[in-house]
């Protein structure tokens, strides 16, 4: 575990909950992306990415998403989400998410996003703040 969180400078505790299980008593696949997106938001707000999405109407949407099942995760467990960043371009970036079960003391599943910064007031691409790229770049 130690390992673990050292290798991601952020990252998020979820409990799973009962209701995350399907007829086949592991976590349902699609729960996963409810768990990427807690850390997602997690991390946003930990480098303020969200703070001026009121006032300029930019903010980030995923273009793409994937996940990769090692391993099932059932009920009761608490699982740790580590989030980094990779391909940081002027309107995009990649998160790249691994959950590691505390249960199983193993990492049971990754998966990525592409994030696009998004104008939406204008409909179009925005390019990233220098502040956000900053922040972006101490996580990858």
């Amino acid at each position: 575990m130690n390992d673990f969180l050292a290798q991601h400078s952020i990252s998020t505790d979820i409990q799973v909950a009962w209701g995350d299980m399907d007829a086949l008593q592991h976590v349902n696949n699609s729960v996963y992306f409810k768990y990427f997106e807690t850390a997602r938001l997690d991390f946003f707000n930990q480098i303020n990415l969200l703070g001026d999405l009121k006032s300029t109407g930019v903010g980030p949407v995923l273009s793409e998403t994937n996940a990769r099942f090692k391993r099932p995760v059932t009920f009761p467990d608490s699982i740790v989400v580590g989030v980094k960043i990779s391909d940081i371009h002027k309107e995009r970036f990649v998160m790249h998410y691994t959950v590691f079960s505390k249960a199983q003391q193993a990492v049971t599943t990754i998966g990525w996003a592409k994030v696009v910064m998004f104008n939406f007031k204008t409909g179009q691409k925005a390019k990233l703040t220098p502040e956000l790229l900053q922040a972006l770049k101490q996580h990858e």
